[in-house]
């Protein structure tokens, strides 16, 4: 029946000559394309690994006007306390890395630090994740990082607008064959 065939068909002389299809062929053909993409995303295989001790550590600048910084110091946020909340957001999601970052491994964690600091400029959280595995804790400390950034953000987001999170980096690793790595200061 002319207009009715599917959409995998070859052009309209194939259905006669008439098809709803016939604009939407080239896209079907990228969603082709793209799913083939996505087949072949893998997650790396750590099995061969040895065990070691992995530690590392990521910093998370958050940029707050003074107005703002002295409520925090007061702690007369309508929130509350946000270098606590923060301090535990960043270890709840350190611990759940896997379920945010699509290919991170699981891993088991043996400690997680995260420690928010208010500055002249704003809060500075430091990070550091460590644990006994095939693979590298970085994912888990920049995460948790991020995610205590975030949380001082939600906190602090009403009383300023301007609030920026200016950086989420990693500072140090060690472990595994990579051995250390420090970032140079800048």
């Amino acid at each position: 029946m002319p207009g009715l065939c599917d959409p995998w068909h070859l052009g309209p002389a194939y259905c006669g000559g008439f098809c709803v299809f016939t604009p939407l062929r080239g896209v079907a053909y990228a969603f082709i394309r793209r799913l083939r993409v996505v087949s072949e995303i893998r997650m790396v295989d750590v099995g061969a690994k040895p065990v070691s001790k992995r530690r590392a550590v990521a910093r998370a600048r958050v940029l707050i006007p003074a107005s703002v910084r002295e409520r925090i110091a007061a702690g007369t946020l309508p929130k509350g306390d946000v270098l606590a909340v923060a301090r535990i957001a960043g270890i709840m999601a350190a611990k759940r890395t896997p379920e945010i970052v699509p290919l991170c491994h699981p891993l088991p964690l043996t400690r997680v630090d995260v420690t928010p600091e208010l500055d002249d400029e704003g809060v500075t959280i430091t990070t550091a994740a460590e644990t006994t595995a095939q693979t590298g804790v970085e994912m888990e400390a920049l995460t948790a990082a991020a995610a205590a950034a975030l949380t001082v953000y939600d906190m602090t987001k009403g009383l300023d607008p301007s609030i920026e999170i200016a950086s989420v980096h990693l500072l140090e690793k060690s472990g595994g064959k990579s051995g250390h790595w420090t970032r140079d200061p800048a």
